[in-house]
């Protein structure tokens, strides 16, 4: 299965999760409660928060197929935005990106051993090394967000929630969301935290 169509999902019919697991079979999980679930049927992506729009019309053929043409345009805009191969060296799953620094940066990054290259490369590795999983954390609050908004905005304590959030406190977090629907906390949490809710 291709990474598009596998990419972990889940939807909720109104405040309930109905489905999770790979993005097609929740999409045919979608399209088997059509008419008959609680609120809108609406997918989000597990990485992210965001909410995939899959198009139901037509039956689980034509779901999966227009899913499929979906993956394919979007590896196709992919090469064509890719540079030709030209002379040289194999690309070797190396992506050239252009980076604009100042002559001073260029004069200390050819001065390093190995060259700028190198330098860059190794300067990353240890931006990455040293991030203590900020970035990760970062992420992770605003997939959380991203879902809160599209479910939670009216619920009592959005904003505090909100709040605990961003600010790390996972204690608080929960107790500001225990009021709210069991699975709408629940997946809040574990965006946000990778923990599921202890109730």
């Amino acid at each position: 299965m291709s990474e598009f169509l596998s990419k972990p999902c889940t939807l909720f019919a109104g405040t309930r999760i109905m489905a999770a697991g790979p993005l097609v079979d929740v999409a045919l999980a979608a399209k088997a409660l059509e008419g008959a679930q609680e609120g809108p049927a609406i997918i989000f992506e597990d990485a992210t928060g965001r909410v995939v729009d899959v198009d139901m019309r037509g039956g689980s053929a034509e779901i999966v197929s227009r899913l499929v043409a979906r993956e394919q345009e979007a590896d196709a805009a992919s090469k064509a935005s890719a540079p030709a191969q030209g002379r040289g060296r194999p690309r070797l799953g190396v992506v050239s990106r252009e980076v604009t620094l100042l002559p001073r940066h260029w004069e200390w990054l050819s001065a390093q051993p190995g060259g700028a290259s190198q330098a860059v490369r190794r300067l990353v590795d240890e931006a990455r090394q040293t991030d203590g999983g900020e970035s990760r954390k970062r992420a992770a609050q605003e997939a959380s967000y991203r879902f809160m908004s599209a479910v939670a905005g009216d619920f009592p304590g959005y904003e505090e929630a909100l709040r605990a959030l961003f600010a790390g406190h996972e204690k608080q977090f929960a107790d500001l969301t225990a009021p709210w629907p069991e699975d709408v906390r629940a997946y809040a949490r574990r965006l946000a935290f990778g923990s599921m809710d202890p109730a």
